[in-house]
């Protein structure tokens, strides 16, 4: 028997709609036009030919390799029927073009890529899409541009308004409605009802009342619309701190920030919680060439002196250790005091060992800081001994008296020298309320280029590849002289910002006290969110809460305030914005000065209902000495701001008058969005800061004398505002009546934190601290109705 020749198995197969070749069963072929059969044997049913239209996914062999590509099937050979029936089963690819016919992550053929290219279809031109040969609608305007026009950054917004959910907010509101009710008829009912037997006494009870419920209205209107807010820090990163066509090397192009910290009396507020606060600040994330710490103390002790020096010795090994470990928080004391496992989230594999090396070298540090004042008086205890021992040597020699010398005990520096500031024991000159200024530049301005660490640089961390430059640190105390009034702290924190202004000029101000530390790294960064955002350019302050350690848990007499800081202040952020409490504010120096915000309209009426073009501020102009004299150019009179012309506002140093405009443009925010009408150009802020000089810190010392400040708007219209007990409340309100805004900036992890032990924390100093602003706001409150009306009529009568 004959074996019967292998048969070839049957291949169905069929175009869909789209293009695909799609296999088919026998069960499912229907016969028809674009399916037929040939014979080539005895059963017709085995040859059947699949015919296919001719696309260019497939076309017929006509020639040899060099014009088949992508070819499926056996070889080329063959010959007769049987070779020609496979030429006709095989399917082939002619790929005329390699961007045209692309195929699928599966391998099958694009048909929707091909018809598109068929077709010469085009999606048009613009930053999704550009044509690659530079064609488009109008080819005299858009040659010449390439896809590469668009690859800059797109414009992303740095915070987000985040209102409180319906849910939350929606039955307070309820509640608040049917207590205006419920209080309504019961006011009406007392006045439709009186006491005809005791009328002195129902009118009395009917006063109070009415008192009460006006009181109650004034405290529940802002809380009728809280808001919270949310940044995006890396937003905040790509923008300013990540290479561009105007920053290419990615530097920092933040605007500079300018820190203060006051503190008056050694005794009462301790060197060591000072220190503390110090450290905390120099090791903060923002760019070391762009920040600048300032102290001011307006006791001007030795005590301080000294303790700010040990902390700026000991800033050169901590600041690195946080920065190399990113520890939270970077106030040492609070650091090491938590409770917990130190080593969580750390990756590194000597954390532990330099952990365990700076907390000795804290130990030795507050040794250090709490050994000053015996250090300090044994050591001018024997100065002044020698002191003497001379002075009556010279007195025999001269034949002079020895009773008659009296020496006065001197307070002496380390260095031999007497302090300028107060002494231990009084003398003239050298007084609580009668020395000279002293301006100290502790820590010099840092290099504009990174210093990373190198191996062998300490023999006890490894700083390799760690930044170790620390911020400028400088020491204040502020010329006091008998018969001046000096105004406290508002005086102190005005010599601040004069101060500042010669020697870094930062355009944005944040303020401590001297209890109060950085316990969130990034809250800076969160508050220049703010002000560099869209619109920042109208913020004047942002307002942090303030928080406190060392409460007890169950917090019974309400230390933490959470009413007032956690409930009206975000209420206020609904308005107009919150008002200023003293502490933990970042302020932009520009509005400190008394200027008005770029606005558009100004608004005026009872309730703002009047909306009229605001004038065109004219560009601030430099001012030169021969200007600032008697008989200056006029030309440059003119051309100058209003406010500029004369003296007779900020006082007469020109250096000073000079910065103004300086910190004004460096404290905008970017012009990179058409919606943007009053910003600065990117990379604007890249020249490294110039350094100082001996002119520059005397004239910084010139500014903070006791009679700069006569004949000025120091303290009237200008800076923080005198004639007050709370100070930092009516500064606030100055500037919300000038038509600011400000902002209530409440970070996840809390910005900053104060000590309960020698802060307000008590609950006598809390509950003073509350009635001493309650008791003034209604005084202060309506002054803006007869001053001027850009303040928000809800904001008024609620604060």
């Amino acid at each position: 028997m004959s074996t019967s020749p292998k048969k070839t198995p049957i291949k169905f197969a069929r175009r869909t709609l789209s293009g695909r070749i799609q296999s088919l069963s026998r069960e499912d072929i229907d016969l028809g036009p674009d399916l037929t059969s040939t014979s080539s044997g005895v059963h017709d049913d085995y040859n059947y030919t699949v015919h296919m239209p001719p696309t260019p996914d497939n076309q017929p062999f006509v020639g040899g390799p060099k014009q088949r590509a992508g070819h499926r099937g056996g070889d080329d050979g063959g010959s007769g029927g049987g070779g020609r029936g496979k030429l006709d089963r095989r399917m082939s690819v002619i790929k005329t073009n390699k961007s045209m016919l692309m195929r699928s992550q599966t391998g099958d053929f694009d048909h929707t890529r091909f018809l598109f290219e068929k077709n010469k279809g085009t999606y048009g031109i613009g930053n999704a899409y550009w044509p690659a040969d530079g064609g488009g609608y109008d080819d005299d305007v858009v040659g010449g541009m390439s896809m590469d026009d668009f690859l800059d950054k797109p414009w992303k917004p740095l915070t987000r308004k985040v209102r409180v959910p319906p849910g939350i907010l929606s039955p307070y509101r309820i509640l608040i409605f049917i207590r205006l009710v419920v209080l309504g008829c019961f006011l009406t009912w007392r006045i439709c009802n009186p006491n005809w037997d005791a009328m002195w006494l129902w009118g009395m009870s009917l006063v109070c009342e009415l008192w009460f419920a006006f009181s109650w209205l004034l405290d529940i209107l802002p809380k009728l619309n809280p808001i919270n807010r949310a940044t995006d820090l890396d937003a905040l990163k790509e923008k300013f701190e990540s290479p561009s066509p105007s920053n290419p090397d990615g530097r920092s192009d933040l605007p500079g920030m300018d820190i203060f910290i006051s503190t008056a009396d050694a005794e009462k507020e301790p060197p060591l919680t000072t220190a503390n606060t110090v450290l905390s600040i120099l090791a903060t994330e923002y760019p070391v060439e762009k920040l600048a710490l300032y102290i001011s103390d307006d006791g001007g002790s030795m005590l301080t002196f000294e303790a700010m020096a040990e902390a700026s010795s000991f800033a050169e090994i901590w600041v690195p250790f946080c920065r190399k470990h990113n520890i939270e928080p970077r106030n040492p004391d609070s650091y090491f005091a938590l409770k917990g496992d130190p080593t969580k989230n750390k990756k590194t594999p000597d954390f532990v060992k330099d952990r365990r090396w700076i907390k000795r070298e804290y130990d030795e540090f507050k040794v250090r800081i709490n050994n000053l004042p015996e250090k300090i008086k044994k050591r001018c205890s024997e100065i002044n001994k020698r002191e003497q021992k001379q002075q009556k040597k010279l007195a025999k020699e001269k034949g002079e008296s020895i009773d008659s010398i009296k020496l006065a005990t001197a307070t002496w520096m380390a260095d031999g020298t007497h302090w300028p500031g107060t002494w231990y024991q009084s003398a003239p000159d050298h007084a609580k309320g009668d020395h000279a200024g002293i301006i100290q530049v502790m820590i010099k301005t840092p290099s504009h280029e990174p210093v990373y660490g190198n191996p062998g640089d300490h023999p006890f961390i490894d700083i390799t590849g760690i930044d170790t430059r620390i911020p400028m640190f400088v020491y204040m105390s502020r010329e006091k002289r008998p018969g001046y009034d000096h105004n406290k702290k508002a005086g102190a924190m005005n010599a601040l910002v004069r101060a500042s202004a010669i020697l870094s000029n930062g355009p944005f101000i944040l303020n401590f006290d001297c209890d109060h530390y950085i316990n969130n790294c990034m809250a800076i960064r969160e508050g220049m969110c703010f002000m560099l955002d869209r619109g920042g350019d109208r913020i004047c302050y942002i307002q942090f809460p303030q928080r406190f350690e060392g409460i007890d848990p169950s917090d019974r007499y309400a230390n933490h305030n959470t009413v007032f800081f956690d409930g009206n202040m975000r209420a206020l952020d609904g308005l107009q914005g919150p008002m200023y409490v003293g502490t933990g504010c970042l302020f932009r120096r520009y509005a400190l000065y008394g200027f008005n915000p770029p606005r558009a309209n100004d608004y005026y009426g009872a309730i703002g209902q009047i909306k009229v073009p605001a004038e065109p501020i004219p560009v601030l102009a430099p001012v030169t000495g021969e200007d600032s004299e008697e008989g200056g150019s006029e030309a440059n009179e003119r051309d100058m701001h209003p406010d500029l012309i004369t003296p007779m506002k900020f006082g007469n140093s020109p250096m000073f008058l000079n910065s103004i405009p300086v910190a004004e443009f460096q404290g905008r925010p970017l012009a990179d969005h058409p919606s943007v009408k009053h910003g600065r150009p990117p990379g604007s802020l890249l020249a490294p800061r110039p350094p100082l000089d001996a002119a520059t810190v005397a004239e910084a010392v010139s500014v903070i004398s006791c009679w700069y400040e006569d004949k000025t708007e120091w303290g009237d219209r200008v800076g923080w505002i005198y004639g007050s007990v709370t100070e930092d409340v009516v500064t606030g309100y100055r500037m919300h009546n000038r038509g600011w805004r400000s902002v209530y900036c409440v970070t996840k992890r809390d910005a900053f934190r104060g000590s309960s032990n020698s802060s307000n924390a008590s609950l006598t100093s809390m509950l003073a601290f509350i009635l001493s602003r309650q008791s003034y706001s209604p005084s202060t409150a309506f002054y803006p109705l007869y001053a001027s009306s850009p303040i928000n009529s809800l904001f008024l009568v609620s604060t």
